[in-house]
């Protein structure tokens, strides 16, 4: 390295890969292009590599750019943690928390919990990572996640919250039609929603209920929240939180002597942010919430 590159590199290095393009990082970033355009320029004469190649089409990460990428997306999140830490005073409960939650939590659960925090704290904002891959908070991509699996990073502060069931569901517009099915193998004669790409706990799952496979999907889709549209929407027969479920005069849980699945959910975050007042205001009313939902 020829030397100690501004800071302001990197953020700019790290808007390039993440918006693929000079003009729509010069964009995010509230740049021109040809500002980004020496950022880049800069650091690649600092690091003493080329970092992306100009192309007809436009910029291509080189393997440089791409072995560095995590370390730029770490120096952008600890960026982003430290202006959240620095909003409002000690003790107080205002300022951001970002929250990261699987797609489901976030759109059936979160809303009426989030809803009640605001109404008491007025001076609270918050950010809402949805995605169903675990956000890193030792990186600090968020100051609290909402996880299905238990946390073995020994530096996070975890709050059980106990197991949310899980069950197949169909609308009952589908059963009118269709029948209801009467034991699992009776599911190979129906419209079944399910997932594209396996995980090991969907491998997990289908061990222990070979009639739920790729193959036996009608509909094969990653996300939880299409699945939940498609089974209300009366497209079949899927898995989704029964709880969800049972709020919905429409759906009908259907074998539910013979298929269940608990998922273990847990609050969790850094134990650095036990001490923030805001951090521990949300922390304590996730868990709170969400234990009253799985007793519910």
């Amino acid at each position: 390295m020829n030397s100690d590159p501004s800071w302001d590199l990197y953020r700019t290095f790290h808007a390039v890969l993440r918006e693929g393009s000079l003009s729509s990082a010069a964009r995010a970033l509230g740049l021109t292009q040809p500002s980004v355009a020496r950022h880049i320029d800069a650091l690649e004469d600092a690091v003493g590599t080329a970092l992306f190649l100009r192309t007809p089409r436009g910029l291509s990460p080189t393997d440089a750019a791409l072995e560095l990428k995590p370390l730029a997306e770490l120096l952008a999140s600890t960026s982003a943690a430290f202006l959240r830490m620095a909003e409002g005073r000690a003790g107080e409960v205002r300022g951001t928390v970002r929250i990261s939650a699987s797609e489901v939590v976030g759109v059936e659960h979160l809303p009426s919990i989030l809803t009640k925090l605001r109404e008491r704290h007025s001076e609270l904002a918050i950010e809402l990572s949805l995605s169903n891959s675990l956000d890193d908070l030792l990186q600090r991509k968020a100051d609290i996640a909402i996880r299905m699996v238990q946390p073995e990073q020994q530096a996070l502060l975890a709050k059980r919250i106990g197991a949310i069931p899980l069950g197949f569901h169909a609308h009952r517009q589908y059963l009118d039609r269709r029948g209801v099915p009467k034991s699992m193998d009776a599911l190979e004669h129906h419209d079944l929603i399910g997932f594209d790409r396996e995980t090991p706990a969907i491998r997990a799952i289908a061990q222990r209920y070979p009639a739920v496979n790729r193959k036996a999907f009608a509909l094969r889709v990653d996300s939880d929240v299409a699945q939940l549209a498609a089974i209300r929407a009366g497209f079949g027969i899927g898995v989704c939180q029964v709880p969800i479920a049972a709020a919905d005069p429409d759906l009908v849980h259907v074998l539910p002597q013979s298929f269940g699945v608990d998922l273990e959910t847990w609050v969790v975050m850094h134990e650095d942010l036990s001490s923030n007042a805001r951090c521990r205001v949300v922390f304590d009313a996730l868990a709170q919430e969400l234990k009253f939902l799985v007793r519910r």
